[in-house]
């Protein structure tokens, strides 16, 4: 099977595990990725990355040369993607920049006007209902009808899909899995140590944006709750705007003691603090509002976060924002998002009861494993292509 799957997303070498996994679970399968040869990540002024050709047995890495370098709706690709489809001819093509995407349009025009009969498919985070003007709805319309299944984010995305008429197949699986060679339980007692953390305090943590609609306020409002003889820490992985808010909101009710925050650590570093939780909290909120079925705001998309406690064996807590609830499962504790009490519950539960803790940290684990690697998530991709063609 070729397989032709083009994003800006792999740009950046370690988001192509996943794919990487996926050219290597059978002899037959080849996996071409086309990237955007100049990238501008995050609108950075001044910063462009120049991406390069890679090859690893079965799986290639192809920069093609491309118009607008940091819009994803807008992102096309130049004509020497005409030569790459023609000589390598897929049997799926897919493309991960959503159902307005311009790049896919091109993708799907290209495989009409070669001939090649590959499927069409799209990947998409999306999970908030919309409405289009002319000529965005013309667009998707045409994206739509000619896509042979879509691969969404989780089960919000889908379902608006559906909503819209999209009646084909859709899978529900993340862009990218959890590296377990990377996030594995491991003990760190010298960061620890470095931390001020001692044995027997339990520490809570969070990793992501400092901002409102990650629920850092209700997580801070849990933990003034918390009974006042419990031994507990608080350890922030992250950065944002929302810092000093929550400092003074600690500092009112006399807990900033208890709370450590480490900002600017390499992905590939953050193994090591959420090794040091007994807890990982993800609280985020909703934010959007409809309004003629227009949406304004944001929603859990998935929380990868999540995946990556649940590798290390670290029970998990999550509001039931968006994915939140689909991604942990019976394998953690879920509370009403907003709700400061029911989420000092939780954590008070898990405090008291280290073998319950230590059970859930168990279930998560397995469920990672089982669903969340990228080979695990390169077999479900692989097991969908195989539903489409056939």
């Amino acid at each position: 099977m070729k397989i032709l799957i083009a994003s800006h997303s792999y740009i950046v070498d370690i988001n192509c595990e996943k794919l990487l996994a996926l050219s290597q679970l059978e002899s037959k399968i080849e996996v071409t990725v086309v990237v955007p040869k100049k990238w501008q990540p995050g609108g950075v002024q001044n910063k462009i990355i120049e991406t390069k050709y890679r090859q690893e047995g079965r799986f290639q890495v192809v920069p093609i040369s491309n118009f607008s370098q940091n819009h994803q709706g807008l992102l096309t690709f130049g004509t020497d993607l005409i030569s790459l489809i023609r000589q390598f001819r897929p049997q799926i093509i897919q493309v991960e920049q959503g159902s307005r995407s311009l790049a896919y349009a091109q993708m799907i025009t290209l495989n009409k006007l070669l001939g090649l009969q590959a499927k069409n498919l799209f990947f998409t985070w999306w999970n908030l209902p919309y409405k289009l003007n002319f000529p965005v709805s013309l667009l998707e319309k045409y994206n739509l009808q000619n896509s042979h299944g879509i691969i969404s984010g989780n089960q919000d995305g889908a379902e608006i899909l559906r909503q819209r008429g999209y009646k084909r197949p859709i899978k529900v699986m993340p862009q990218l899995g959890v590296d377990e060679r990377v996030f594995t339980p491991q003990a760190q007692p010298e960061l620890a140590q470095q931390l001020g953390i001692q044995t027997d305090e339990f520490i809570i943590g969070f990793v992501g944006r400092f901002v409102r609609e990650k629920g850092l306020l209700t997580l801070i409002n849990a933990l003034t709750i918390l009974p006042k003889d419990k031994s507990w820490k608080l350890l922030l992985l992250g950065r944002g705007d929302l810092r000093t808010e929550l400092m003074h909101k600690a500092a009112e009710n006399q807990i900033q003691d208890r709370i450590i925050i480490v900002e600017s650590v390499p992905h590939d570093q953050v193994y090591k603090y959420i090794n040091l939780m007994n807890t990982l909290v993800l609280p985020s909120e909703t934010t959007y509002k409809l309004k003629t079925l227009t949406a304004i705001g944001w929603k859990e998309q998935f929380g990868h976060v999540l995946i990556e406690a649940m590798a290390c064996q670290v029970p998990v807590i999550g509001s039931d924002s968006g994915e939140i609830p689909h991604v942990i499962g019976d394998a953690g504790l879920i509370f009403p998002e907003g709700n400061t009490q029911i989420l000092a519950d939780c954590i008070l539960k898990l405090i008291e009861k280290p073998d319950f803790a230590q059970h859930l940290g168990e279930m998560g684990y397995q469920k990672a494993m089982s669903q969340y690697t990228n080979k695990a998530l390169a077999k479900q991709q692989l097991e969908f292509y195989r539903e489409i063609i056939d």
